[in-house]
């Protein structure tokens, strides 16, 4: 979370006086008549009224009273290649990111680009995606939340990530055969099914459905724009509780 600096405290102050000192001005030449007497009302009214905000402001920031805290959480989206995760995650970080807490956004493509010597054998997907865990963990140590999208196959690694990190919220994105298709610009479905492509998720390697997905979408019948709004209503209402204005 972010916590108000003295300097800023003090800017809002002189940018609030410098607003009630001019209708002070107004106010008093208006009854009285006298430029000067008005300036030197406004000027007096402005010095201790800075000071009496500044105190105030800085008392509050001290007084725990009405705070609560936004509780990390990680948005962990799974399902098979064109699936629709990657692009409705995007969306739900861009529309949450806009809010005051930290949140951060990890995609696989990312972190096969900095790590490219990661297999793609069963052992291979389970120890990256411990390493993912431990990353998750690790920023939301630091009050982090994150939104993930992996295709993390595999049941064994989504409960870990589930026991091991807080407010795991699993959100399933799912999509015929006909529609992943469709979507494959590039024939990666294709080139599995010839066995151009090994341990091809969907294909040559096992997609392990979720046993119990907090959010299910169905890409074949909900836009990413419905997706995303599902899924940042079921945070407000289940993690945020009302906590920010989402």
């Amino acid at each position: 979370m972010f916590i108000e600096s003295k300097s800023r405290s003090v800017v809002k102050a002189i940018s609030w006086r410098l607003f009630a000192t001019t209708t002070t001005i107004i106010i008093v030449f208006i009854f009285f008549g006298r430029l000067d007497l008005a300036i030197a009302a406004g000027i007096f009214e402005s010095i201790s009224k800075i000071l009496i905000y500044f105190v105030h402001e800085r008392a509050w920031t001290k007084i725990k009273f009405g705070k609560k805290r936004i509780e990390p959480f990680v948005i962990w989206f799974t399902g098979v290649p064109l699936s629709g995760k990657t692009t409705i995650a995007d969306l739900v970080y861009k529309n949450m990111s806009k809010y005051s807490f930290p949140l951060e956004r990890i995609d696989s493509k990312d972190i096969r680009e900095v790590i490219p010597e990661i297999g793609y054998t069963r052992p291979d997907r389970v120890r990256h995606l411990k390493r993912i865990e431990h990353l998750i963990k690790t920023l939301q140590k630091n009050s982090i939340s994150v939104v993930s999208s992996f295709i993390s196959p595999y049941v064994e690694s989504r409960q870990s990530l589930r026991k091991n990190t807080d407010n795991y919220i699993e959100v399933y994105v799912k999509a015929s055969d006909e529609t992943l298709r469709a979507r494959d610009s590039k024939g990666v479905y294709a080139k599995a099914e010839r066995g151009e492509i090994v341990n091809f998720t969907g294909v040559s390697d096992v997609y392990e459905e979720p046993l119990d997905p907090e959010i299910i979408i169905d890409t074949d019948i909900m836009s990413v724009e419905e997706a995303a709004d599902v899924i940042i209503k079921y945070i407000r209402k289940n993690v945020l509780k009302g906590v920010i204005g989402l």
